[in-house]
């Protein structure tokens, strides 16, 4: 297909619990996207997919769907060890790519795939959740137009039992998706360390993307080096800003629970979960709370891709700020086994 035609054809690789509850469902609702084929390795489930979304064309080997002809850009949502595989493989056979985060695990990877996606003409975004929920478009608006000044610290905490996912329990009976989960979270090998890789993006994007912000000096510490539960991170930002981020991946609690603090220097926003809210107490302003339906709508991903490719607009996040992610989560990384303070930009030389 011509990106001048009228809907980009999409194909699936890692088509498993997380694509069947959002990314599929998303493609097959938008007017100007085609559902055209899956692959996973599992073939049984492989055609649970096939049969759930109606799409014929299905593969275990992502290099045959790549080089299909059938699509004319690809959904990466494997394990995160296969990230830069899969869509350096994608890219090399000229499909555009959306991938779920982490970009990958290897900053100099990621800007590996930045620079090829370049140098090809074509489109690389990542799914990081933040450009794509109404709060924290709201709270970048915020920080963008200047009411609340300039970010002097933050505190970002999200607290969930994750432990199904992450192969520490038998996952619930009844679980969303078409497909149950597969485990590869719990091997760290996979997953790229403990939780920090699989729900630490999120919470980063949050933070850089809303506030305009770059991370310049990591340390950590965590429940267990081997494969954490539980961290807490310590950021020095590009302006001297202290901020924190921690997680809990095995709470007692069931309820998943955020509550992130950002302190500028003319007032204070507040972001509860879930459900989400947002606050803000400006000085001279009156107190304000918005909940997320109040806002306006977002994009979802699939929208963000859809306009890249078609109309050859701006991704909603910069690529640069995944790459940036993935630098600070490798940089903690380092830091836990040190149990020092890394500088961001000593990495990068």
């Amino acid at each position: 297909m011509s990106t001048q035609e009228s809907a980009i054809r999409v194909g699936v690789i890692g088509a498993g619990s997380f694509a069947s509850r959002r990314h599929c469902p998303d493609i097959i609702a938008h007017p100007k996207a085609q559902l055209t084929a899956l692959c996973r390795r599992n073939d049984i489930e492989l055609q649970k997919m096939a049969g759930a979304f109606a799409v014929e064309h299905t593969y275990t080997d992502h290099s045959q769907l790549l080089t299909s002809r059938l699509v004319d850009a690809v959904l990466v949502s494997s394990p995160h060890n296969l990230h830069y595989e899969h869509t350096k493989a994608a890219l090399e056979n000229g499909l555009h790519v959306l991938l779920e985060k982490p970009l990958c695990l290897d900053s100099r990877d990621a800007r590996r795939l930045v620079e090829l996606a370049s140098s090809r003409n074509l489109r690389l975004l990542v799914a990081h959740n933040p450009p794509y929920w109404r709060h924290c478009r709201h709270l970048r608006e915020q920080f963008q137009g200047g009411r609340l000044g300039n970010l002097e610290a933050a505190s970002l905490t999200a607290v969930g039992n994750f432990l199904g996912v992450l192969a520490r329990e038998p996952l619930p009976d009844k679980i969303p998706g078409v497909v149950a989960p597969t485990l590869y979270r719990g091997d760290p090998l996979q997953n790229g360390g403990g939780y920090l890789m699989d729900g630490g993006p999120h919470l980063l994007c949050e933070l850089l993307w809303c506030t305009g912000r770059h991370v310049a000096e990591v340390s950590a510490q965590v429940d267990d080096a081997a494969f954490e539960l539980r961290y807490v991170l310590t950021l020095r930002m590009d302006n001297g800003a202290l901020v924190t981020v921690s997680q809990v991946a095995n709470s007692n609690s069931r309820s998943k629970r955020q509550h992130n603090v950002y302190f500028g220097s003319k007032g204070t926003a507040t972001v509860r979960g879930f459900p989400f809210t947002v606050e803000y107490d400006v000085e001279g302003q009156a107190a304000e709370r918005l909940e997320e339906d109040e806002l306006p709508a977002a994009p979802t991903p699939i929208d963000d891709l859809v306009k890249c490719v078609l109309q050859r607009g701006s991704p909603e996040s910069d690529i640069e700020l995944a790459v940036h992610i993935v630098d600070v989560i490798q940089a903690a990384q380092e830091a836990i086994r040190s149990r020092g303070v890394i500088t961001l930009s000593h990495r990068r030389d």
